[in-house]
């Protein structure tokens, strides 16, 4: 059972940017949200294309999920959010010792196919460059998955081949595109895209 003080702690360790895009809101998970992030999780098809999302998916996974977020310093964790407030999806950023800097994102099947994803993904890349600093920044899509690898062939990444990586979901490994994008493609448009976007701290 999660104390006051430990809430405080976790909350205050979960500040990170609020991003605004046309339609989108990027901001910090919260304890509150671990019931909505259950359920949207909830689907083979969202953790059979993402490496670390058990199925079954339940209110544990969450709160799990929820306590590692934003925990260290080498990664930002967001949920998507519509203006509205209602839950989309997450995504992140995450850079380990001996691995260099990666985003990923989900979105809840219901949310498919309506471009939040492209949207969503255009202002985490924004972040991880002009405010993280990163020079170049990596991501993987399942080869399965041409939903994603168009997503982040519109947001400017550059194929570099294939790997095996293994996928909690199926117990198993399968091959994943994998991309990359570096700075000085990406700073070029960006003065396009921050006509379209808002950042609110």
């Amino acid at each position: 059972m999660t104390t006051l003080p430990d809430q405080i702690a976790l909350e205050r360790r979960r500040r990170a940017p609020c991003i605004w895009t046309q339609r989108l809101v990027l901001r910090a998970p919260r304890l509150t949200d671990a019931r909505t992030i259950a359920t949207l999780v909830n689907d083979r098809r969202i953790a059979e294309n993402a490496l670390c999302i058990p199925y079954p998916y339940g209110i544990a996974d969450a709160q799990a999920f929820l306590a590692g977020a934003n925990a260290n310093s080498g990664e930002t964790v967001f949920l998507i959010t519509k203006h509205d407030a209602t839950v989309l999806g997450a995504c992140g950023v995450a850079e380990g010792p001996a691995t260099p800097p990666e985003i990923g994102y989900w979105l809840a099947v219901p949310f498919w196919g309506r471009g939040y994803a492209t949207e969503a993904a255009r202002a985490l890349v924004d972040y991880a460059f002009e405010h993280l600093g990163y020079e170049v920044i990596h991501a993987g899509a399942r080869v399965t998955n041409a939903a994603s690898r168009r997503v982040l062939e519109k947001c400017g990444f550059q194929w570099t081949g294939v790997g095996l990586y293994r996928i909690e979901s199926l117990a198993s490994s399968a091959p994943f595109d994998r991309f990359r994008l570096e700075r000085g493609p990406w700073a070029a448009p960006r003065g396009a895209r921050r006509g379209n976007s808002e950042r609110r701290s």
